[in-house]
């Protein structure tokens, strides 16, 4: 796959990024809780499983987490004790029919309890994303991604894209009233041209360089994505 192969005016889901302080650790778990196996990278790690869409990068950062994630994987389990085996902890068992949890750097996610015959191999559910205004946001990326909007059938204050060109799940934005303040930890890479987005209302925050292959720019919420310029 290639920005050519994309169709015009368009992106393409490519692969998702996780921040960590110790990539090796939190490789290892979200290998184990996501159902990919673990390849070094010098400091980073790539988890795969054969799929493309389905790749994960472990990037190696020297901040730690602060605040509460704007963005963060929603995980398919057989039981949430097997993600407290790993080294997560439980923030709330009760407020929602999923488990809040944190992982073993303190990031944010959400474990759903499946049935064992209903647990499948890639375990990553969906991916949600907080905004103080998410039908906003679900819609520029939508239209970037050339999918419409979803919306919850009672109302709910929240919506989703699904079908995204190469995203094997949906992505899920959710409202919340507090502004952004830190780099996300959680991003995700694309295909396509980095005009487009910027046409589009997206900030480009580096260009590609010697160092780098891809560019980096925010949406209007300011989270941080790439587009690989290959």
């Amino acid at each position: 796959m290639s920005r050519t192969e994309v169709p015009a005016g368009r992106l393409r889901y490519k692969d998702l990024c996780v921040d960590a302080v110790d990539a090796g650790r939190m490789s290892g778990f979200w290998a184990s809780a996501l159902g990919l196996a673990a390849e070094r990278r010098g400091d980073n790690a790539l988890l795969v499983d054969g799929v493309p869409e389905h790749t994960l990068w472990v990037n190696q950062v020297p901040e730690p987490v602060t605040v509460k994630q704007r963005v963060h994987l929603d995980v398919h389990v057989r039981a949430v004790d097997d993600l407290v085996g790993l080294g997560a902890q439980v923030v709330d068992a009760d407020s929602f029919r999923w488990t809040l949890m944190t992982d073993p750097e303190g990031g944010e996610l959400c474990a759903f309890v499946r049935e064992p015959d209903r647990l499948p191999r890639y375990r990553l559910y969906e991916l949600a994303v907080d905004s103080p205004d998410p039908e906003r946001i679900a819609r520029w990326w939508g239209d970037l991604f050339g999918v419409g909007v979803e919306h919850p059938a009672d109302g709910g204050d929240f919506c989703w894209l699904e079908g995204v060109p190469g995203m094997p799940w949906d992505l899920v934005f959710q409202v919340v009233p507090e502004p952004k303040t830190v780099k996300n930890r959680i991003h995700w890479d694309l295909w396509g041209d980095t005009r487009d987005a910027l046409a589009a209302g997206a900030t480009l925050l580096r260009a590609a360089d010697d160092d780098i292959r891809w560019d980096v720019l925010a949406d209007p919420d300011g989270n941080e994505f790439c587009v690989d310029v290959e």
